[in-house]
């Protein structure tokens, strides 16, 4: 494929792949039970009647269109509807509180929202009044009569006959053109406006290209909320490569889609592959002697088999029969469920646990894990195939430049690092030096192979009161590689030792309370009991060996219901907010360090 990196943009790359697929399947989406198609000429259709609809009723270049939708195949139609016109597109999590959207909205400017249901439309109607800017409403899903509100029907209609000058008008949009405004959380204040061109979203799309193993082909299954930048790059991705676009109902419903997709590759987050890890090992613990032997020595051969692989040696004949007979007897299972046919995952968002990688590894199930941030249109490295090491995130892509700086913080400077935030100059000018170096807010060193591996958020980093510094995440990641934990997030920062607190997998503790012929009346008087409190003790403990003595957790207390992304005590790719759980939790904390 010829690199026109220098003079096409997203549309422009879309139009020709759209040209050049035609028929094939273009997107993938369920509906009434069935999994339904566009093709490629079907969905350059549907962008250049909604491009013609956005212009009919007055949406122009430059102007901010919002977008706040579950992962959805018309999120992509009107995302790139909107930036056909020189638009900027607005993504808002679909679980985002009224205030936040309000927020969004309002600094944004924007003129337009798409809502994709009547739960959303109602959250916008609730801070209406206080939006100025904002004109018009479209409802994907469903009707409501209201002043400003159209259906999505209503809304097509106004583009459908129209003469479209589609292709002049996408050549006119210049590559150094705001493309989107990707509203990121910062440690103080409300969420920043992180402005990304035309030209950092060619560069990334190109440096995925010249780096991903993906073929026009290959169908992957979407899941990650498209308002998060790493999801939208993927699908402008799919644009450049040709391959197919499936979107998954709902993450409860991932790995039944996963069954009947049967996706070449898939792009997710750590806490989707700790879920996996962690069901894997229920259904042995609870299975016979002889069902726990035959899967533990088949884990010792896949760890064995992929030392030779990560190395690039020839695999020994004994071994590659003994992987056969684990890969029959225990791992093909796993496959199955993942779909028969997956060549690779990437993971990224946050740190991959080393254990969990090295498991699914020598399962024969390439992870790759990245690193990227929204300010640098998501990827800035990643693991290659020929070329891992666990626990790292591989080299910087293509068109990227990376170094560490004296206090370990983690410097990038490329093409797809961002103009700024919008209308924060002084917040600008503290993320990007002088000399153009994004100053991430990440730790990190690199290896004698130049591959780079993330300790953790420089503003996550704990300070003992005995001045030692310890990334809280590695531990965090050390203790959940055990099922019985679901979340944990380890706190000690100026105090004497580490505390943690933490929350179960249900099913795990249940488990093992039967095999100790515990009685409970509810799951709230089961983790209060003492013999839950020993059980995880006993694991921390055990954990505990691991690590430093500073590193070591002291004390911990068990909360009887798990994090979410409704109690906001998750983001919407199922990340800890440290500082909300550090606020709302105070009291436990304080009380763990109580003489």
């Amino acid at each position: 494929m010829t690199d026109k990196m220098t003079e096409e943009n997203i549309l422009r790359m879309f139009q020709d792949t759209a040209e050049r697929r035609g028929e094939e399947a273009c997107l993938r989406y369920k509906r009434g039970g069935l999994w339904r198609s566009l093709s490629w000429t079907e969905t350059l259709n549907e962008v250049q009647i909604l491009s013609e609809a956005l212009k009919k009723i007055g949406v122009r270049s430059g102007d901010r269109v919002a977008l706040l939708s579950n992962t959805r195949y018309e999120w992509t139609l009107l995302d790139l509807a909107i930036l056909s016109l020189g638009a900027v597109t607005v993504p808002i999590y679909h679980s985002s509180l009224p205030e936040e959207a309000k927020h969004i909205l309002a600094d944004s400017g924007s003129r337009m929202i798409c809502v994709e249901n009547s739960t959303q439309l109602e959250k916008i109607l609730k801070i209406r009044g206080n939006l100025s800017d904002l004109e018009k409403i479209i409802l994907i899903e469903g009707k409501v009569m209201g002043d400003g509100i159209l259906t999505m029907e209503e809304f097509k209609a106004l583009g459908e006959g129209e003469v479209s000058d589609f292709g002049s008008r996408i050549r006119q949009i210049g590559l150094d053109r705001t493309a989107t405004l990707v509203y990121t959380s910062g440690t103080t204040g409300p969420p920043k406006g992180v402005m990304l061109t035309h030209a950092n979203i060619a560069y990334e799309v190109i440096a995925d290209e010249k780096t991903f193993p993906v073929d026009p082909g290959d169908i992957s299954l979407m899941f990650l909320p498209l308002a998060h930048i790493l999801a939208r790059v993927i699908q402008f991705y799919q644009l450049r490569i040709g391959f197919t676009h499936a979107y998954a109902e709902s993450i409860d419903k991932l790995l039944e889609d996963i069954g009947e997709i049967k996706p070449h590759f898939m792009v997710s987050v750590p806490r989707i592959f700790e879920k996996i890890y962690t069901k894997v090992m229920n259904d042995v613990e609870s299975g016979s002697s002889f069902k726990k032997n035959i899967f533990y020595w088949a884990l010792e051969v896949g760890k064995e088999h992929s030392a030779y692989v990560l190395k690039g040696q020839a695999i020994p004949t004994g071994l590659k029969i003994r992987y056969a007979l684990a890969t029959k007897l225990v791992f093909s299972k796993l496959h199955k469920k993942l779909g028969g046919r997956i060549r690779f995952f990437v993971s990224g968002g946050a740190p991959l646990a080393k254990e969990i990688a090295e498991f699914f590894h020598a399962a024969g199930i390439l992870i790759l894990e990245g690193y990227g941030l929204t300010e640098t249109t998501a990827a800035i490295n990643l693991n290659l195939p020929n070329m891992m090491k666990f626990g790292s995130v591989g080299k910087p892509l293509p068109f990227v430049e990376e170094k560490i700086a004296p206090d370990g913080e983690i410097l990038v400077r490329g093409k797809m690092v961002f103009q700024g935030y919008w209308n924060k100059p002084e917040a600008t000018r503290e993320a990007i030096d002088s000399e153009g170096w994004f100053h991430t807010g990440d730790i990190g060193e690199f290896d004698e192979r130049g591959i780079l591996r993330i300790t953790d958020r420089k503003k996550d980093i704990i300070v003992t009161a005995g001045g030692k510094n310890i990334a809280p995440q590695n531990i965090e990641n050390l203790l959940k590689t055990n099922p019985i934990f679901s979340q944990i997030v380890v706190h000690g920062d100026r105090r004497k030792y580490l505390t943690a607190l933490v929350t179960l997998n249900p099913d795990e503790v249940k488990s093992r309370a039967n095999g100790l012929g515990m009685t409970y009346k509810n799951y709230s008087d089961l983790v209060a009991s003492p013999e839950v409190h020993e059980m995880v003790k006993k694991v921390i403990d055990e954990k505990n060996q691991n690590l430093a003595k500073y590193e070591s957790i002291k004390r911990f207390a068990v909360l009887d219901k798990d994090f979410s992304i409704e109690s906001g005590e998750l983001t919407p790719t199922l990340k800890v907010k440290r500082k909300v759980i550090n606020e709302r939790y105070k009291d436990i904390f304080d009380g763990l360090y109580s003489e």
